[in-house]
């Protein structure tokens, strides 16, 4: 075996490690792969470099977008997608507004499902968009239900920036909108990455209680009046709270 073919498949077997983890810390790697520190370094930095891979704040290294950009999803998550997709297509039909599905990825969250075919003003929204964690309400609503030394951990540890005029840039009030989020059990956005745009959102969770995506209804400012969304945000749990329950999540 030649060299470049022998990176090849050291490569491979630290891929292959992400199948039973979902992140690793740079000394797990070595000690899971068996593979040598200075080896170990190069080929994830390769991968990184690459997108196969990508390093968080907390220096957890987790499966890179690049996945997703060939349809190759964590099998978990593909489970997710084909289990919410005719519970979304049913809530789609019934509000009329697109419908976002939204999973964790690394520091950010990723769109890797929505439906908008009877939405009348179509959002800059697509499968494989990524958002910041506390930016818009389907992302931050996977943050709000973390575990709080991870809410904790991502807030000290990120510089929120300005997408649009909504966007949250105050750390104390991002703590707020999370604690009202946990009260709530769900959470809406106007205008933090779009102008002139709303969101409301609800968790997922799996059969462990934790949450693994966010489920939102979203479309123009002027369709979310505090009516609509006191109804939107109860059709939203809904069907958030029955996607879990088919992955095995049990109050």
């Amino acid at each position: 075996m030649n060299h470049k073919n022998k990176t090849v498949v050291r490569s491979m077997d630290i891929l292959n490690l992400f199948i039973d983890h979902t992140e690793l810390s740079f000394q797990e790697i070595i000690d899971l792969s068996g593979i040598p520190k200075t080896s170990v370094y190069r080929m994830l930095t390769s991968l990184e470099e690459m997108q196969f891979i990508e390093k968080g704040t907390d220096l957890k290294y987790r499966l890179g977008l690049i996945f997703l950009k060939f349809g190759s999803l964590v099998s978990s998550r593909l489970d997710i997608r084909q289990i919410a997709y005719p519970v979304m297509k049913e809530l789609h039909e019934d509000v009329e507004e697109a419908v976002n599905l939204i999973v964790q990825q690394g520091d950010e969250a990723v769109y890797i499902e929505k439906i908008d075919l009877k939405q009348k003003v179509r959002l800059f929204t697509a499968v494989g968009r990524t958002s910041p964690l506390y930016a818009g309400a389907c992302s931050r609503i996977i943050l709000s239900f973390l575990p709080d030394d991870k809410v904790r951990q991502y807030i000290e540890n990120t510089k929120l920036k300005q997408f649009s005029k909504g966007t949250i840039t105050d750390k104390d009030k991002l703590y707020e909108l999370i604690k009202q989020a946990r009260k709530d059990g769900y959470t809406v956005s106007s205008s933090e990455l779009e102008d002139h745009t709303c969101s409301v959102a609800a968790p997922i969770f799996d059969h462990n209680g934790d949450v693994v995506a966010g489920l939102s209804i979203a479309g123009i400012e002027a369709n979310y009046q505090e009516k609509d969304i006191k109804v939107y945000s109860q059709k939203v749990i809904e069907a958030a709270n029955e996607i879990s329950t088919k992955l095995g999540y049990i109050k």
